[in-house]
């Protein structure tokens, strides 16, 4: 069996592909959009609701570069008017397993990231 020569991936290199990878699960949106996905399909003027704050034109793009990047299926339900429906695929669940463990860590830190955030900010103003 020959032994790779290639080095381990490193994602502190910039060449390192893994890089890419985080650059499409670290946008603003897929950290909910994924969680939204593992309840069962959605259609779009669904997933807006669910996801306060987010704009057509944002939505649109998340999901047209989830689906580029095979985490997430359009599902064209072929009616008049047209609607379609977005599944998260076999690699959009693994990926939400691993987000749903990030979302257990905000709920139980949220609190101390807020008062983290108005200390500094109040030792900032103290300092001007």
């Amino acid at each position: 069996m020959a032994v790779s020569s290639a080095s381990p991936a490193d994602v502190f290199d910039a060449a390192c592909p893994s890089r890419r990878a985080l650059e499409v699960i670290s946008g603003k949106w897929v950290p909910l959009v994924l969680p939204a996905l593992a309840q069962g399909p959605l259609r779009n003027n669904e997933l807006l609701r669910r996801l306060d704050g987010i704009s057509q034109k944002m939505m649109t793009q998340t999901l047209r570069d989830l689906e580029r990047h095979g985490l997430v299926r359009r599902e064209d339900l072929r009616t008049v008017p047209p609607h379609v429906r977005y599944h998260l695929t076999e690699l959009g669940r693994s990926l939400n397993v691993a987000l749903e463990a990030l979302d257990r860590w905000a709920e139980r830190h949220h609190g101390q990231l807020d008062a983290a955030a108005r200390r500094h900010d109040a030792a900032a103003a103290r300092r001007t």
